[in-house]
């Protein structure tokens, strides 16, 4: 599924724009994040080390924004009564994917955004934080370093392993 969304932005923006900037746009993304981004680079032939970069930073970018404004976000909204039931079954998801987080915090929310499965990543990671309470200064550098090693895993399965070397 990832593919083929990353293959249909592909198709939408190329030769219109950079690979380098549709491969940021991708990575941006919930749900595609920096492993659509991945996948979208090696589709552009963009070089893996510049590729990681960009999706990195990408998937990065939003993140201490959730941490610091979703609960808010949250709030505003359940005040419509058209998209309360949508922010309560959001956040009951991310609790549900959060379990781990919330035994074992820190370690927890490394494996929720490290593990490059549908449903995790960096956006379900600082959800589930924000959720948690968990202070940003704590849980940004643990969701960045859960990225880097989705990314690796990512990289791996996309431009092989020697692709890393």
């Amino acid at each position: 599924m990832t593919e083929s969304i990353a293959q249909s932005i592909i198709d939408a923006l190329g030769g219109k724009v950079p690979p380098e900037v549709i491969v940021f746009l991708v990575s941006l993304l919930p749900v595609l994040e920096l492993r659509g981004g991945l996948i979208a680079a090696k589709l552009l032939g963009v070089p893996l080390l510049r590729a990681f970069a960009v999706c990195f930073v990408g998937n990065m970018l939003p993140i201490p924004f959730i941490l610091l404004f979703i609960r808010r976000i949250f709030a505003f909204l359940k005040r419509f009564a058209a998209v309360e039931r949508t922010i309560d079954r959001l956040e009951a998801r991310s609790i549900r994917k959060a379990d781990k987080v919330v035994k074992y915090r820190l370690w927890g929310l490394l494996l929720l955004v490290a593990i490059p499965l549908p449903g995790t990543g960096a956006w379900t990671g600082a959800l589930a934080a924000a959720l948690l309470d968990i202070r940003m200064k704590h849980a940004l550098p643990v969701i960045a370093a859960g990225v880097l090693i989705a990314g690796v895993i990512v990289a791996a399965l996309t431009y092989g392993l020697f692709g890393l070397l």
